[in-house]
């Protein structure tokens, strides 16, 4: 199994920075923008379609990180981009949390693009440093208990996909946490292997090379059932807290009024990537489940998902800062 570091240096040479790095190559150059930095679940995604895509003839992927601002810098960017499919967004659920956080953007999510593929999840994984005492979510809970205010957790945030879990998980159990915001999934995780924080909600390829190796210890998973790469850690679910869940989906958007037919060709060339077994094995053992729904069906899912955001957030009272 590669590990995350490994997999971003395999697919480095179709990691070049910016536009100036599209001018230069050969062919057409399709720039897919993504809103977190290098090392993380998106940016995986990215580099491994890729790979894929350039290694089966299609144009050169370019991968460019533009983290900040919640998602909305790099969500932007692509709003502004000429509508030719040269420029992508790879999104997540951010992008449907922002409209209800935040109160106005620059674009308008629902008709400032043309969605593309619906592409994978992943359950979200709650980890701790293993040399905390804590070795059960209970026993996480309890001490918060204890302790009101004075423990604290990361994630990726503010009003991202994991805030807004950690929120809701922390409402459910009667606790209060310090939350502190991070750019990235890798950049928490990071901070909690330094013991800057007491808890972390991530993504699976952003926690599991450290929780394999020792230094960190999963107490939950917010999925419905059991994660299959930590069959022995209990689901957040099953340990008191019953139909909790908490996953995040990453899809494909190119800019309103691109052409039918580029889009087409867009989603074919995505579906064909994700499919390809190579690809199927090393996203699966980053943590992630393939979806392939693209389309006028993956537009009904980002609506659907407007909504459901909507609710959570206005029953929580999330603020983006």
């Amino acid at each position: 199994m590669k590990t995350l570091y490994s997999l971003c240096a395999a697919v480095m040479v179709f990691a070049l920075s910016g536009p100036a790095a599209a001018q230069t190559a050969a062919g057409r150059t399709v720039r897919i923008v993504v809103p977190f930095p290098p090392g993380g679940t998106t940016d995986i995604l990215a580099r491994v379609l890729g790979q894929q895509i350039a290694q089966t003839g299609g144009p050169t992927i370019v991968v460019e990180n533009r983290p900040g601002g919640g998602t909305v810098i790099a969500t932007d960017l692509v709003a502004r981009a000429a509508p030719d499919g040269n420029t992508v967004l790879l999104m997540a659920n951010s992008f449907v949390i922002n409209a209800s956080v935040r109160a106005s953007l620059p674009y308008d999510p629902l008709t400032s693009f043309e969605p593309i593929c619906l592409l994978v999840d992943s359950p979200q994984i709650l980890v701790v440093n293993a040399a905390s005492p804590f070795k059960t979510l209970a026993e996480f809970v309890a001490a918060a208990k204890a302790k009101p205010g004075e423990m604290n957790y990361a994630t990726v945030g503010p009003a991202t996909t994991q805030h807004i879990a950690f929120e809701m998980f922390r409402r459910a159990a009667g606790i209060n946490l310090t939350y502190v915001p991070y750019g990235g999934g890798a950049p928490a995780t990071t901070a909690l292997l330094g013991g800057h924080v007491m808890a972390v909600l991530a993504n699976p390829s952003e926690v599991m090379e450290q929780v394999n190796s020792g230094k960190l210890r999963a107490i939950g998973v917010a999925s419905l059932e059991r994660f299959s790469m930590l069959p022995n850690v209990p689901t957040i679910a099953e340990s008191g807290y019953p139909g909790f869940e908490a996953t995040a989906w990453f899809g494909l958007m190119v800019p309103a009024k691109t052409p039918k037919a580029t889009i087409a060709q867009h989603i074919a060339m995505f579906k064909s990537a994700l499919a390809a077994p190579d690809v199927q094995s090393k996203l699966a053992a980053q943590g992630y489940r393939s979806i392939g729904v693209c389309g006028d069906a993956f537009g009904a899912h980002v609506k659907q998902q407007f909504e459901n955001y909507a609710r959570v957030v206005k029953d929580a009272n999330i603020k983006a800062d």
